[in-house]
């Protein structure tokens, strides 16, 4: 070959159809596509991109009341932009409505199944894109590990939150307050401390939840909100849309067009989301104060995408993360009035002027998030987000702690806490059921810690949250005075000096197994420690004699949960394989989106 002779390069032409042409397509698929027409679809709906649009509308609970309508605006995106939506609909557990009972313990165990029934639906049928509708807290990152584990081209969107109530007759403790899910808890623990009475009880319970969406803080769902928008997975802005405000039709129709626009370009999840992703969504959980089942949520989602994350990537980027958004259940805003003040794009915003966000990140818009983010606009006057030099607290509202009684690690949530060590009696408890029982009966005085054990994602199963606990502990006015740890998790929703997620769990011979009665707990913020002032030597005897507790299920899900689960600084997976890298393009990812409108 001479120097004027030229070899044309090789690109990659993408198939918007590479998966479903397989099942569809020639004679020998007649059977498919004469089934697909009996359920109302055309020849020419079966010569299109088929794209799944995967939600979890179940009439069991408000969170996911609008899911239907939502994947109807999605569908319509989908058909306007050249492809043919598959409607896939799957379960979803409630935490409010379960949490106390034994029901409580599915709805961990739920993000797995629900992540394993899209998958088996999008393989099964062979989707070529998908669009997820998420949320219910377990639903969010479920839908995000459904997409890393495919890397089908497509994207998430959060159905949204539910708006505050507010009291109707005169209150105590809550008249003028903007109620949400958190209320409820707390007007319970304080009824049963005597401070309100069944009128006043029954009034926040009648209207905390005033219609469709997912609590209305920096709640779970919220949280995870904000962390797949910062991931990248969801476009910005689109999540914070309250769940009954008309903007979130536009905006799901508008998903359904970006998904064909993702498939047509060729450009699955693995393409976008990288490590910098990652960190750019912890970033968003500390700075929003989250919750410590973020922690749980995105160490499962990393493994699916094939990005390696640990406990100490959190505690790392907190370190470095102000608060600075003042949001329930520790401040004084709902998730509404963090959207209506600038939402999450402002929040990226301050986080990108700070220097604290990797804006080089790209997102499934086919902008990197840093472009996105200086577009936020802001309400002026708004108190809900501040600028990173006048944060809530300089460190992020997350925490990693470890020591003798969690060698493994565990989490602190200190968004709203400025108390940065407790020492004081444990005070252990083998169920929830008790934990809250004691509470109830005047039992746990200030200073104590109380220790709840056994509810492990293995020992539970399923890793139950204390919200019943950590409510009851506020109501009764004991939430700043009294510690709480637990190898099991919290509500979004709590708030106290809470520590969770401890590994090694009980049901492993963890050293929280060990504690007694009056055992002097330690925790050490400053120092990130979590200690019992008991010998080693002591501690270990202790351990030679523990019996591990005998199966609390031996068959069924809870018991096939328990069988494979991971712990919990593992993110409490099912599978703990991760995916190999996928090769893209070597044509950007704005580029092809851009080439593909």
């Amino acid at each position: 070959m001479n120097d004027k002779q030229k070899v044309s390069p090789i690109v990659m032409v993408p198939n918007p159809r590479h998966k479903s042409s397989a099942l569809l397509d020639g004679p020998d698929r007649a059977v498919a596509r004469g089934m697909m027409k009996a359920a109302g679809f055309t020849d020419d709906d079966l010569k299109k991109p088929q794209i799944g649009v995967a939600h979890c509308w179940i009439g069991t609970m408000p969170c996911n009341l609008n899911h239907r309508d939502l994947a109807q605006k999605v569908m319509e995106g989908i058909r306007a932009a050249g492809g043919t939506p598959l409607e896939i609909n799957t379960i979803a557990i409630n935490d409010g409505i379960t949490t106390g009972t034994e029901g409580m313990k599915t709805s961990l165990v739920s993000r797995e199944v629900i992540a394993d029934s899209v998958e088996l639906v999008a393989r099964g049928h062979m989707l070529d894109g998908l669009v997820t509708i998420s949320g219910c807290d377990k639903t969010i990152p479920a839908m995000a590990m459904a997409l890393g584990r495919l890397n089908l081209p497509g994207l998430s969107l959060y159905s949204g939150s539910i708006l505050s109530g507010k009291c109707t007759k005169p209150s105590t403790l809550f008249e003028g307050r903007k109620l949400t899910i958190q209320e409820i808890y707390e007007a319970v623990g304080a009824f049963n401390a005597g401070r309100i009475g069944a009128e006043e009880l029954r009034d926040v319970e009648d209207h905390a939840c005033p219609g469709a969406g997912a609590c209305g803080g920096q709640f779970t769902a919220n949280t995870m909100a904000t962390a797949s928008a910062m991931l990248g997975i969801s476009p910005m802005g689109f999540n914070d849309i309250p769940a009954v405000d008309l903007a979130k039709g536009d905006a799901a129709f508008q998903c359904g067009q970006m998904a064909m626009q993702l498939v047509n370009a060729g450009i699955p999840p693995r393409a976008i989301v990288t490590r910098e992703s990652f960190e750019n969504a912890i970033a968003g959980v500390m700075a929003t104060g989250g919750s410590t089942n973020a922690v749980l949520h995105l160490l499962a989602i990393a493994k699916e995408f094939g990005v390696e994350l640990s406990l100490n990537d959190f505690d790392r980027i907190s370190r470095r993360t102000p608060v600075l958004a003042d949001m329930r259940p520790w401040g004084r805003f709902t998730a509404p009035e963090m959207h209506e003040a600038g939402g999450i794009p402002l929040v990226a915003r301050r986080l990108h002027e700070g220097g604290l966000l990797h804006g080089g990140a790209m997102t499934v818009t086919g902008k990197a998030i840093g472009d996105e983010a200086m577009t936020a606009a802001e309400v002026p006057g708004q108190e809900v987000i501040r600028p990173t030099d006048n944060p809530i607290k300089p460190q992020g509202g997350l925490a990693i702690l470890s020591g003798n009684v969690a060698p493994g690690g565990c989490v602190i949530k200190l968004g709203g806490q400025n108390k940065l060590l407790h020492r004081g009696p444990a005070r252990v408890f083998e169920t929830e059921e008790a934990a809250f029982a004691a509470i109830k009966a005047g039992e746990i005085r200030p200073n104590d810690v109380m220790v709840l054990r056994n509810e492990g994602p293995r020992g539970g199963p399923g890793m139950r949250e204390m919200q019943l606990v950590t409510g009851a502990l506020q109501g009764a006015g004991l939430g700043d005075s009294v510690a709480l740890m637990t190898d099991g998790r919290f509500s979004g929703a709590s708030h106290g000096f809470v520590i969770g997620h401890i590994v090694p769990e009980a049901a492993d011979g963890g050293p929280i197994a060990a504690l007694r009665d009056g055992d002097t707990i330690v925790i050490d913020v400053e120092r990130r420690s979590l200690d019992v002032e008991v010998a080693s030597d002591e501690l270990d005897a202790r351990l030679a004699d523990w019996t591990p507790p005998a199966p609390r299920y031996t068959n069924g899900v809870l018991a096939k949960y328990a069988r494979l689960v991971t712990d919990a600084s593992q993110g409490a997976v099912t599978s703990a394989f991760a995916p190999a890298p996928t090769p893209t393009n070597t044509r950007t990812t704005s580029t092809r989106i851009k080439e593909s409108a």
